[in-house]
């Protein structure tokens, strides 16, 4: 096997990896949201339970990138490739991260139902898992236009963000159960930032094709 030949398959066992830890997201983030939505505590205390399986992901991800590195001589289009799967593998356990604290937040709520407080928080649920399946598959398929397109529903996340922080106000000054606000005003602000690590995946899917991040060129 040829210096190269050993390299291409090094990055095609990278590319499996990265996929495999996408689509590990992806269901964790559906099993996460259901458990919110159904209030369903055995399923929170699995997600909890489960974060480590990501972060070891992540670990050996990073391994495999570090020693493409240091142990072959990768050409720009190389390195740039190897380079965007260090930032996804990181969006990507943030995001477990994120799942991982609205769990603990579930564990915490009652059986009111979440849409009566905020009528805004199942749309957004909706926009966010829609966000996070698309970024995912705009990353393995390395479609850009797909990607563009995600980014810009990140200002839908961003208003529902906006409304939910409106209806918290509301329902304090009206009810005063401020523990369950806020816990609910936490669970959003989980769903917006996994938005926005999406469009963060977005973006260096768009790197590994341009060499640009935000318009500016990196490599």
């Amino acid at each position: 096997m040829t210096m190269r030949t050993s390299f291409d398959h090094e990055l095609k066992v990278l590319n499996e990896e990265l996929t495999e830890m996408g689509t590990k997201v992806v269901n964790t983030i559906e099993e996460t949201l259901m458990a919110f939505q159904e209030n369903d505590q055995k399923l929170a205390t699995k997600i909890i339970r489960g974060d480590r399986e990501v972060d070891e992901m992540e670990r050996t991800i990073e391994s495999r990138c570090l020693n493409l590195m240091l142990r072959q001589q990768p050409v720009a289009k190389d390195l740039r490739h190897i380079s965007m799967a260090l930032k996804v593998v990181t969006d990507l356990e943030r995001i477990g991260d994120h799942a991982a604290d609205i769990a603990e937040l579930v564990l915490h709520l009652d059986d009111k139902g979440s849409e009566f407080i905020l009528p805004v928080l199942p749309d957004m649920v909706a926009s966010v898992k829609e966000m996070l399946q698309m970024a995912i598959d705009a990353f393995i398929r390395k479609d850009v236009l797909l990607a563009r397109k995600v980014e810009k529903q990140d200002d839908v996340v961003d208003d529902y963000f906006n409304q939910v922080k409106k209806d918290v106000a509301s329902f304090i000054q009206n009810e005063g159960n401020a523990d369950k606000a806020v816990d609910l005003l936490m669970i959003a602000k989980y769903l917006e930032r996994i938005a926005d690590h999406a469009v963060n995946v977005c973006e260096w899917t768009e790197f590994h094709d341009t060499g640009e991040v935000k318009n500016h060129r990196i490599l």
